[in-house]
């Protein structure tokens, strides 16, 4: 098990600059980065590798960002917008040493209707057929996706672990994983732990964010709890620490961090990584 660090917590969007924070990763203690990539000209994925080698971590997983525009149940073009946009993630991942690719690929952040059965029924579908196309781009380079279940205030669409194995069960493809995030779970889930039994092999990543997206451990969250649970499944992924300050003001406001949760960004990082590193088994 290898302990990461999103990117999120200090810096958005991700540029080139952005790796001035890996040094500060590395004494830390973190194990590897998971980099937000909001948009791929942002970067030139072979010096952020440089920089990640040169600081001795690597980069695991590379977190998708769909906000507005990117949605592949919304309008062709928003659909075409999506696609294209996670089949470059895809395409940065291996560069920057990653095989995952995890996040709500499947929508627009933000996106929360009551729509009829109907028509839930045809966003469904029209997600099942984009993924299936994006599963397989993956396979070919060697790159999973793992798609995330995010609370009821940021989407209608995917909110539980069972949901998001139905839409791995329709879509057929063994490149597409579950992505759990313990904030998500908190809000959505009868019971986290359980939820992480469900996943089982499915399992492709944990977010480890606090219940009120603060540090992790110094919350309600039973974290014994989660922890028996990725031992029962015998989990061999990651665990990332995801958690947002008002100091990075894009993410703030997407994430509704209003205030400031903890005494630091500094300490949300090195708390909650000695924190995780007493459980894991």
């Amino acid at each position: 098990m290898k302990f990461g660090i999103n990117t999120y917590l200090f810096s958005s969007p991700f540029t080139n600059e952005s790796v001035s924070f890996f040094p500060k990763f590395k004494e830390w203690g973190f194990d590897f980065v998971e980099i937000a990539v909001e948009d791929p000209a942002n970067i030139n994925p072979e010096f952020v590798r440089k920089a990640l080698d040169d600081n001795k971590l690597e980069c695991r997983s590379v977190c998708a960002a769909t906000g507005p525009g990117r949605d592949l149940r919304g309008n062709r073009k928003e659909q075409i917008t999506s696609l294209d946009y996670v089949r470059a993630l895809i395409d940065i991942a291996p560069v920057l040493g990653a095989r995952l690719v995890a996040g709500p690929i499947y929508s627009e952040v933000g996106r929360a209707n009551l729509v009829p059965d109907e028509k839930k029924e045809k966003q469904w579908n029209m997600v099942v057929k984009h993924l299936r196309t994006l599963a397989a781009y993956g396979e070919e380079r060697s790159v999973k996706l793992a798609i995330e279940p995010l609370n009821r205030y940021e989407t209608d669409f995917i909110n539980t672990c069972d949901q998001a194995l139905h839409m791995i069960r329709d879509v057929g493809s063994n490149a597409l994983l579950i992505h759990l995030d313990s904030f998500h779970m908190n809000l959505e889930e009868k019971d986290p732990a359980l939820a992480i039994r469900k996943a089982g092999v499915k399992l492709g990543l944990l977010h480890a964010s606090g219940s009120d997206r603060g540090t992790p451990g110094g919350d309600q969250i039973d974290w014994y709890r989660i922890f028996a649970a990725l031992d029962n499944i015998n989990y061999q992924g990651d665990i990332v620490i995801e958690s947002f300050t008002p100091d990075v003001k894009v993410i703030a406001k997407a994430a509704s961090i209003w205030r400031q949760i903890e005494l630091s960004k500094e300490s949300i990082a090195v708390d909650g990584l000695r924190f995780l590193r007493s459980l894991a088994f």
